[in-house]
C-alpha cells in the first residue's frame, strides 16, 4: 500500500485533528507529495489509473488511522474522476497538470449552493455560495456547478488561490470535524471562458452514451457510484481497527466485582458478532468493487443496473458496520463515550458515513426498488 508510510504520522495527528477541526499541515503536505493523489486519474493524464479495489484498500486503512483525513483524500478522488468525465479531452492538458502538480480538487455543491457566471471578455465572473466543500481549506482547485442565464446549469474549475475566492469554516459538525466541508464564497473568481462546459441532468447517463469521447473508458463509471462503494470501505476500516482496538483494550479489563470482562459470555456474543459483521461487509462492497473494475479492463460502459448495484452495495456494507460499531458498543459500555478515547472518535466519525446523501439508505433502496419494478429511477446524480 503506498498509504503504509504515512499511517503512523495520520494517526498520531487524529486526536488533535478532530479537536482542532483541522488536519495536520504536515499530514496534508504529505499526502500531497505521494502518490495517493495521482490514485483515480487515468494513464494518458499522467495518473496511476489504479484499480478502484487498490483505491478502496488505501482509504480503508487510512480511515482507520484518521476519519477525517480519509474522508479528504476520498472526496479528492472521486471528484476528480467526475472533473474527468466532465471536462473531457478537450481539456485533457489542464487536467493533467493538475496530476502533474499533486493538486488537489474538491467540489462543494451541497444543498443551498447558488453560484451564477457573468461573462466578461474572454473570463467569467462568478459570484455567489457553494455549500459542503469538503477538503477545500486543502484543496487547490474546486469544481463549480453554476447558472449564467435560466436554469441550465453549467460547470467549471475554478483556483481556490484566486482572490475572488474565501473559504468559510462552517462545519461545525460532531462527526469528520477536521474534514473542512465548509463554504467556499466566490467574489468575482475568475475562470477562462474557455473551461466552461455543460453540466447536464443524469450526467450518468450522458457519460454511458458510446459517441461521447471520454479521455479513458474508466471515466463512464459513475463518480457517486464508486464514492459510495470507497466509502463503504472507509467504513470497513474505521470498524475494523475499533474492534481490534476494543478486543486490545478489554483483554485485562474488569467489569464487576473481580469478573474479567474477556470472560463474559456475553462479551464473546457480541465480539463475535461485530467481527462477522464486518468481515460480511468487506466481502459485500469487494465484491462489488471487483465487478467495476472487470467492467473498467474490458472498456464495458456500466448500465443502470451496474450503478444501482454499486450503491446497494455500499449501503448494505454500511449497515453491517453500523451494526458491528454499536456491538461494540455496548461491550466498551459508557467508557466508550468517553471524550477523548479513540473509539468515541472513531464512533462519532462512522455517524456521517451512512447518512452521506450519495449512500443513504433511504435514496439508495428507493430508487433500486423502481428499478426492480420496471419503474424509471428518479435520482439526478
Amino acid at each position: 500500500m503506498r498509504v503504509t508510510e504515512l499511517l503512523p504520522m495520520v494517526a498520531a495527528q487524529a486526536e488533535a485533528a478532530d479537536a482542532s477541526r483541522s488536519v495536520s499541515a504536515e499530514v496534508v503536505a504529505a499526502i500531497k507529495r505521494s502518490e495517493l493523489m495521482r490514485l483515480s486519474a487515468s494513464r494518458n493524464l499522467g495518473g496511476l489509473a489504479a484499480r478502484v479495489q487498490d483505491i478502496a484498500v488505501e482509504l480503508e486503512h487510512l480511515a482507520g488511522a484518521c476519519g477525517s483525513t480519509a474522508w479528504c483524500l476520498w472526496n479528492h478522488l472521486c471528484t476528480f474522476h467526475l472533473f474527468c468525465g466532465l471536462l473531457g479531452p478537450a481539456h485533457r492538458d489542464f487536467l493533467a497538470g493538475i496530476v502533474e502538480r499533486h493538486e488537489w480538487v474538491c467540489f462543494p455543491a451541497g444543498a443551498s449552493t447558488a453560484v451564477r457566471g457573468l461573462p466578461e471578455g474572454d473570463h467569467l465572473r462568478l459570484n455567489g455560495t457553494a455549500a459542503f466543500g469538503s477538503g477545500a481549506r486543502y484543496a487547490e482547485w474546486a469544481g463549480v456547478s453554476f447558472v449564467v442565464e435560466g436554469r441550465t446549469p453549467e460547470f467549471t474549475l475554478v483556483d481556490l488561490r484566486d482572490p475572488g475566492v474565501r473559504i468559510d469554516a462552517t462545519w461545525k459538525a460532531m462527526s469528520l470535524r477536521a474534514s473542512a466541508t465548509d463554504h467556499v464564497h466566490y467574489e468575482g473568481a475568475a475562470v477562462p471562458r474557455e473551461r466552461r462546459v455543460p453540466f447536464p441532468f443524469r450526467y450518468r447517463e450522458v457519460f454511458r452514451e458510446p459517441d461521447r469521447a471520454m479521455i479513458d473508458p474508466r471515466y463512464r463509471e459513475d463518480w457517486v457510484a464508486l464514492s459510495d462503494l470507497w466509502l463503504g470501505a472507509m467504513a470497513v476500516g474505521v470498524a475494523r481497527f475499533s474492534l481490534r482496538e476494543c478486543v486490545e483494550g478489554i483483554r485485562e479489563r474488569v467489569a464487576i466485582l473481580g469478573v474479567k470482562m474477556a470472560e463474559r459470555p456475553t462479551i464473546h456474543v457480541n465480539l463475535g458478532q461485530a467481527d462477522a459483521a464486518i468481515r460480511a461487509a468487506r466481502d459485500t462492497v469487494y465484491a462489488a468493487l471487483a465487478e467495476t473494475d472487470a467492467r473498467i479492463n474490458a472498456a464495458q460502459t456500466p448500465t443502470e443496473t451496474d450503478y444501482l448495484r454499486q450503491l446497494t452495495a455500499s449501503m448494505q456494507a454500511l449497515s453491517l458496520c453500523d451494526d458491528a460499531m454499536r456491538l461494540i458498543l455496548r461491550v466498551l459500555g459508557g467508557n466508550g463515550l468517553r471524550e477523548g478515547a479513540a473509539f468515541e472518535r472513531r464512533y462519532r466519525d462512522f455517524q456521517a458515513m451512512p447518512l452521506h446523501i450519495n449512500a443513504h439508505r433511504d435514496r439508495v433502496s428507493e430508487q433500486a426498488g423502481r428499478h426492480l419494478l420496471g419503474l424509471p429511477t428518479e435520482n439526478p446524480f
